[in-house]
């Protein structure tokens, strides 16, 4: 075992030239001539947008698929955790459900047996790609079986089958909080180096078996959340434990993510032996936190905040821990297990691109402090309300500036890499109207402020911008709060919190406005 400040590089002799080697999307349909209204787009303005940037839609598998128990699935760990409400974390069963609870990952929407004509409504929309994820446990049950179940196969098979005859192309995440349960009550979850070639396994099964279907790919979903190391639901879906139960949850979370960044590292090589052609990126929540003033102290803690999160970025991107990293590991004592060979590892997977979500912005204040522990949207103890930004339902901060600004902050950081903004929306209660839809206008003006800013920073600040993938497109169980009245989506589902409802789908009046931005490729929003 070699100690990171010992042998960890200072500098990545090899970061790829991602500019030249970065393949363009295939072309997918193009701006309807049909739309006379969208068509012309801006009097006199270029296309900020290339013709081929990817617009879509983002959902996760756990959050839409619903048939937990068929087709030979095994348990994950968004299996074993009940629903839950703003400011009402969600119960996680460790040990398995509990008779008689709710848990909304079980049904969820029933994608599984619906995603044919969900699809439908999606290329009705003029998708250009549509991000999920592959439930682990449907190909592998427990984990750690020798072979995959074929039947899991198959059903991948025909979803990204059906995608692709609608000239929809799959863009995959290869684990978004669904770390088969087995793999955390027999090993104890990523704190184990024994994940490592388990979910190596796993994701070389993915690439030999889709690489002529799929080409954009993604890891670890919000890899960076686990950094809050004082909540149990992000140790649980990152890393598949619990933090509570920790007695060093520091070292603990560090440890199971550099087993991850491994482990995602090696991932990314594979796949590049495989397929040269695929393009692997790292998946990381994006949320930038400003200082509360100029006090120097308030601006230091904002850089002491960000620096947790890009450090999964720059370990990724760069392929070795940053200084920064280095030293708090040292003067904390960790001690972790990092070889000599993943330092290896880390320097030979660099990720092809960086797919990020954004939602909000955080602000702290040196000389406050509040117990965060049951509170899932929390950065930092220190987190303040920003004087100058509106908040939704669930106090989530609307700034679209903030999304250009880390656009720009991220380009400059790691020259010129390409980026994909793979989750944006806004959850909002809402119910149909007499007129079976709903006039979701907070929606429409949050995404259009949003891509405003995204625009302008391809446009304006020459960011290279691969595509951009509003969450929860169609909608879904959130995450955070296991609710089904935080709705995110351009289509409707008749899901309520409980499971009743009749399931059926209505457009929302955003479905038709993100129709035309599409079609327009982002010139008429």
């Amino acid at each position: 075992m070699t100690c990171i400040c010992q042998d960890v590089q200072t500098q990545c002799s090899f970061l790829r030239d991602v500019q030249s080697s970065i393949v363009p999307p295939q072309k997918i349909l193009g701006a309807s001539s049909g739309d006379g209204d969208v068509a012309a787009g801006r009097k006199g303005d270029s296309m900020a947008f290339p013709r081929d940037f990817l617009w879509g839609g983002a959902v996760a598998a756990h959050q839409l698929e619903g048939a937990y128990a068929e087709g030979g699935k095994g348990l994950s760990t968004a299996d074993v955790m009940m629903g839950g409400a703003h400011g009402v974390p969600r119960k996680i069963c460790p040990e398995g459900p509990v008779e008689g609870a709710w848990y909304p990952n079980h049904e969820a929407i029933d994608f599984y047996h619906t995603y044919k004509e969900d699809i439908a409504l999606f290329a009705e929309m003029g998708f250009r790609c549509f991000r999920t994820s592959i439930n682990w446990t449907r190909l592998f049950p427990e984990g750690d079986e020798a072979e995959p179940n074929e039947e899991g196969l198959r059903f991948y098979d025909d979803l990204f089958d059906t995608l692709l005859s609608h000239d929809i192309q799959p863009v995959i995440t290869l684990s978004h909080f669904e770390i088969p349960l087995g793999l955390c009550t027999r090993y104890g979850g990523w704190r184990n180096r024994r994940l490592i070639d388990l979910f190596v396994r796993y994701a070389t099964t993915c690439f030999e078996r889709w690489h002529d279907k799929v080409t954009y790919w993604m890891t670890f979903n919000e890899i960076d959340n686990q950094f809050a190391a004082q909540n149990d639901v992000f140790s649980w879906t990152n890393s598949g434990y619990l933090t509570s139960r920790e007695t060093n949850r520091k070292r603990t979370m560090y440890q199971a993510s550099h087993y991850e960044l491994v482990a995602s590292a090696q991932a990314v090589a594979a796949a590049h032996a495989i397929d040269p052609t695929l393009k692997v990126g790292c998946m990381c929540s994006s949320q930038l936190t400003y200082p509360f003033s100029s006090n120097p102290d308030d601006v230091l803690l904002s850089d002491d905040e960000n620096h947790a999160m890009y450090l999964y970025t720059d370990v990724q991107v760069r392929g070795t821990y940053p200084n920064y990293a280095r030293r708090l590991f040292e003067r904390e004592g960790y001690d972790l297990d990092i070889t000599t060979q993943d330092l290896s590892d880390l320097r030979t997977g660099t990720v092809d691109y960086i797919g990020w979500s954004y939602y909000m912005t955080h602000t702290v204040k040196s000389d406050a402090e509040h117990d965060i522990s049951s509170n899932v949207d929390a950065s930092s103890s220190h987190v303040v309300k920003n004087p100058y930004l509106k908040e939704t339902e669930w106090e989530w901060t609307i700034d679209p500036k903030g999304m250009r600004i880390q656009l720009k902050r991220l380009d400059e950081r790691y020259n010129g890499i390409p980026q994909f903004i793979v989750e944006n929306g806004i959850g909002i209660v809402e119910t149909l109207d007499e007129h079976d839809t709903v006039e979701d206008d907070a929606r429409i003006d949050y995404l259009r402020s949003h891509i405003e800013q995204m625009r302008r920073a391809v446009e304006e600040d020459g960011v290279n911008l691969l595509g951009y993938t509003p969450w929860g497109c169609i909608d879904l169980v959130s995450f955070g709060t296991g609710e089904l009245r935080k709705r995110y989506g351009f289509i409707y589902v008749d899901r309520n919190d409980d499971g009743t409802g009749t399931g059926r789908r209505f457009k929302k009046k955003s479905f038709d406005w993100y129709r035309r931005v599409i079609a327009s490729n982002g010139e008429v929003l």
